[in-house]
């Protein structure tokens, strides 16, 4: 299976390490991404974020089988892999009585889970600073692995499936949604289109998009069973919208934390990235699937 991604400005650096991105610019994004930290899905088109934003977690849900019969119950053990603010986490033990463990390599990203967490008085939920790729976690230790928006930061994405693999018990389930890629791009365009991919690397990382099946295979090729495989592009599209709107809403502290520059180019990476979305070239999908007995 080759690693096809979308490109960058240029090489990233050998040491590159995603989570200086967050590191600096967490407490902006809580503004300008809301707290989830993460796309929304818009069945309607007109829902505020934060609506949108937990519904696409609510999807998660459904797809890892939460809500139904044979799944994950009460007790099960959750890794929440690029676990962002805790959010879902905090959902997940909230709502199911499952123990959740939230991984990241952003020490600030852990920090602020943690706190949330305990401002919000939730117990069964820890956080950890550890690569998702290399988590160094007992094997089959866990009865879902749940990947939200994190893999396209990851460069070792098949390290990152093979993990996920090895940590869950037999039966177990995984559940990934992330940005997607959905066509290639001609050498000609990225030349064309450098300082777009430069403005996204730097407001949005060192990103990496692959397809909806190069995941499938992926995960197939690690004993899974794929079940669920889902679109979400169209549905995402007004997040760009959102976030654009919080810049406007929190105008003067955005400005503080990133600089007045640093809040404008954010708005124009939206732009590019919603341009991609409307010309087929990038787009947001779902995929679940069950590690073999």
């Amino acid at each position: 299976m080759s690693d096809s991604t979308p490109p960058s400005s240029g090489p990233a650096p050998v040491d590159y390490d995603p989570s200086t991105v967050y590191d600096k610019v967490t407490a902006a994004w809580r503004l300008l991404l809301g707290d989830e930290l993460h796309y929304g899905v818009f069945e309607q088109g007109d829902e505020p974020l934060e609506v949108a934003t937990g519904e696409l977690t609510r999807r998660m849900i459904a797809a890892a089988g939460l809500e139904g019969p044979g799944g994950p119950g009460p007790g099960a053990r959750v890794l929440d892999v690029g676990c962002g603010t805790g959010a879902p986490a905090r959902r997940l033990a909230t709502s199911y009585g499952v123990e959740v463990v939230g991984i990241t390599t952003s020490p600030v990203g852990v920090d602020t889970a943690r706190t949330l967490t305990e401002r919000a008085g939730v117990r069964g939920v820890t956080f950890e600073q550890r690569d998702g790729t290399d988590n160094q976690l007992p094997d089959e230790s866990f009865d879902l692995v749940w990947v939200m928006e994190s893999s396209h930061l990851m460069r070792r994405r098949l390290e990152l499936v093979s993990e996920c693999a090895r940590v869950l018990r037999p039966g177990g389930r995984l559940v990934l949604c992330d940005l997607l890629r959905w066509r290639d791009i001609p050498f000609a365009e990225v030349r064309a289109r450098r300082d777009d991919f430069g403005m996204l690397r730097e407001w949005f990382g060192d990103a990496h998009f692959e397809s909806l099946s190069w995941y499938a295979e992926a995960a197939e090729e690690n004993g899974f069973a794929v079940d669920v495989r889902e679109d979400l592009t169209d549905l995402t599209l007004p997040t760009f919208d959102r976030w654009r709107a919080n810049a406007v809403t929190h105008h003067d502290e955005v400005g503080e934390l990133l600089g007045e520059d640093g809040r404008d180019a954010f708005v124009r990476s939206c732009d590019v990235l919603e341009a991609f979305w409307r010309d087929g070239t990038f787009g947001y999908g779902l995929l679940a699937a069950t590690k073999a007995e």
